[in-house]
């Protein structure tokens, strides 16, 4: 894990925090940062990172492809790929698109967002972090999302006050909190990688991916678009190597061929998303990449040996 380590400690991240969000419950929203919210901070960056930061009460957040996961007050969420996303306090509300609601400063600080039905509270401060390398294989293999408690980990104490100290700051509209709070942002989204490469098997896929720069961007491709309709020679393609080339170098670093490990990421991700008990079958189906819930059943249950619903409510066949 030495090569990690050193990839870690040359990450290198530019950003800020240019929204502040108060939603009253019920309310559920479109996300994503645009180019457009980098400018007012540095050039736009060849990959953008977005972040919310929950200052007071909760929400659910929603990629397709993934599970729904809770964040609670004191949480900083990450998009590592900055997918578009939907939040809110039910994702049952059909999202809406709030860039006409929000409250520009004219002055160039904080954009301004109110809405909601009235109920609970919940406030968000929303960011980005910007990363400039063309490649970068940490990056690339890492989750769409990866959660963070801002009082975990062995400096979380001093974190978390610093963080909400700089929420409360630039509440009371503090020039200075919104950098502090990006550099704060990418002091635990760091941290949050550690602990998701800390948790990896040293002998797995994300191994293979540090040790060999083609197969770590083949790995970082599927991971980021599992439902896209790959073949080996797409990958081969985008990677810039012969398809037999490719094919070789991936068996020989992963351990199995390439559309079979594409095959058992979808299928382990679908797992996820029948775990979490929010989503059926067939969308699940259309979220990991298969063209029909028939065809999904079938490799589902090849794997698995039961067929998903079966699977998710812990029955037998």
């Amino acid at each position: 894990m030495d090569d990690i380590q050193d990839l870690l400690r040359g990450l290198r991240f530019g950003g800020g925090v240019f929204l502040e969000a108060e939603f009253t419950a019920p309310w559920c929203v479109h996300s994503q940062v645009m180019p457009e919210d980098c400018l007012p901070f540095a050039p736009v960056p060849h990959q953008i990172i977005g972040y919310h930061y929950v200052t007071e009460g909760s929400m659910l957040l929603k990629v397709q492809g993934h599970a729904p996961m809770s964040v609670e007050q004191g949480e900083i969420v990450v998009l590592t790929r900055n997918d578009r996303h939907v939040v809110g306090s039910s994702l049952s509300i059909p999202p809406i698109n709030v860039d006409h609601l929000a409250d520009f400063d004219p002055a160039g600080g904080l954009v301004r967002l109110e809405m909601g039905g009235g109920g609970a509270r919940t406030k968000i401060l929303c960011g980005f972090l910007g990363d400039d390398m063309p490649y970068n294989p940490v990056l690339a293999m890492l989750p769409a999302v990866l959660k963070q408690n801002v009082a975990e980990g062995a400096s979380g104490s001093w974190i978390e006050g610093s963080f909400r100290q700089a929420a409360r700051e630039l509440a009371d509209g503090k020039v200075g909190s919104p950098i502090f709070l990006a550099k704060l942002a990418e002091l635990l989204f760091l941290e949050a990688i550690r602990r998701f490469v800390a948790a990896q098997p040293q002998d797995g896929a994300w191994s293979a991916g540090i040790r060999d720069h083609a197969v770590g961007r083949a790995l970082g491709l599927l991971h980021g678009q599992i439902a896209r309709r790959w073949t080996t020679d797409d990958l081969a393609g985008e990677i810039g190597l012969s398809r037999s080339a490719f094919a070789d170098r991936f068996t020989r670093s992963v351990g199995e061929p390439p559309m079979r490990y594409l095959a058992r990421r979808r299928l382990a991700q679908a797992c996820v998303l029948l775990k979490s008990g929010t989503v059926g079958v067939a969308s699940i189906a259309y979220e990991v990449g298969y063209e029909s819930e028939a065809a999904f059943s079938r490799a589902f249950r090849r794997e698995y040996g039961s067929p998903p619903a079966v699977w998710r409510d812990g029955d037998t066949v």
